[in-house]
């Protein structure tokens, strides 16, 4: 059995704008954390929390492209789909993202990728929605959980590497 640590992630509420901050690192290459967000078997095996199980309907990680998927848990089924504004290769991805839940509400995600030596990565996310009170009600759905215990598991895969 291996045993991963996990580095904090940082996540906070910006005062002034709709926004999410989001900071992360990993002890992989950037090369190894960009691929494990762009390839769509890799994704499915960490996004999201932990007891959840991911399918991909659509996956395009390519500038243009889109995706959609669904995680579930017994007979909840929750949706998510958006569309890749810009894959630049172990530098940045932007993107939509919207969950079928708030229909009426879409983020804007901006993730870049830094390479910090020795085989270190920090990412660092910023999510855009259209006003404070869609940002709040993610932030209240369980989001953080999601994010953290989704990145633990990126730190499984990438230790299984």
């Amino acid at each position: 059995m291996t045993t991963t640590t996990h580095p904090e992630t940082t996540i906070s509420a910006d005062q002034a704008l709709p926004a999410v901050h989001i900071t992360r690192e990993f002890n992989a290459p950037v090369e190894a954390v960009f691929r494990a967000h762009v390839e769509q078997d890799l994704v499915a095996k960490w996004l999201g929390p932990r007891g959840l199980t991911m399918r991909v309907d659509r996956w395009d990680a390519s500038t243009g492209g889109a995706y959609g998927y669904v995680h579930s848990q017994g007979d909840e089924e929750y949706r998510f789909f958006g569309s890749f504004h810009e894959v630049r290769p172990n530098e940045r991805i932007v993107q939509t993202f919207t969950y079928e839940g708030f229909p009426d509400s879409v983020s804007l995600e901006t993730l870049t990728f830094e390479d910090l030596g020795g085989g270190r990565t920090r990412i660092r996310s910023t999510s855009m929605f259209e006003t404070k009170d869609a940002r709040d009600m993610m932030l209240a759905s369980g989001m953080e959980t999601g994010v953290v215990e989704g990145y633990e598991q990126l730190d499984d895969l990438l230790a299984e590497a």
